[in-house]
């Protein structure tokens, strides 16, 4: 017999901890349920900033897209109380914080993208958009929001 290891161990044997949930800066939430349905806000990093294509790197994109997500599952463990109560990653928006010329907006996405597939692994395919932005607040690198179907 198998054993199923959940999402918070997968994080924990990553070396990646869930920081605590990043505190709104307007007059929202950072999710919503309806029905099945979680839809969180977006989350920038606070470690991250300025435009890919020229303070930072693709590596560092990719990284910035790894910590994003991590903030993105402390939301959603906040709403939820566990990981193991996400059915399906339904899809990711990344918006990337990039120069007028940079086309690499897909592999930063890969660092959201890969670490939702080591976490969560079937569960955590899902459908995405990566497009590059002339802005973010704060010179944030990157903001990314998520659609999660969730059991209810």
């Amino acid at each position: 017999m198998q054993t199923v290891q959940h999402p918070e161990s997968k994080l924990e044997g990553l070396g990646l901890i869930l920081a605590p949930v990043r505190p709104a800066v307007g007059n929202y939430v950072s999710c919503v349920r309806t029905g099945s349905l979680l839809f969180t806000s977006g989350q920038g990093v606070d470690q991250y900033h300025g435009k890919l294509g020229r303070e930072l790197t693709v590596e560092e994109g990719y990284l910035a897209a790894q910590q994003s997500m991590l903030n993105l599952l402390s939301v959603v463990k906040q709403e939820l109380g566990e990981l193991s109560r996400v059915k399906r990653v339904v899809k990711i928006l990344g918006m990337v914080n990039c120069t007028e010329d940079f086309t690499a907006t897909p592999q930063v996405m890969n660092g959201a993208s890969d670490l939702l597939v080591q976490v969560f692994g079937e569960k955590g395919k899902h459908a995405r958009s990566a497009v590059g932005m002339a802005q973010l607040p704060n010179n944030t690198a990157i903001e990314i929001e998520m659609i999660l179907e969730i059991e209810e």
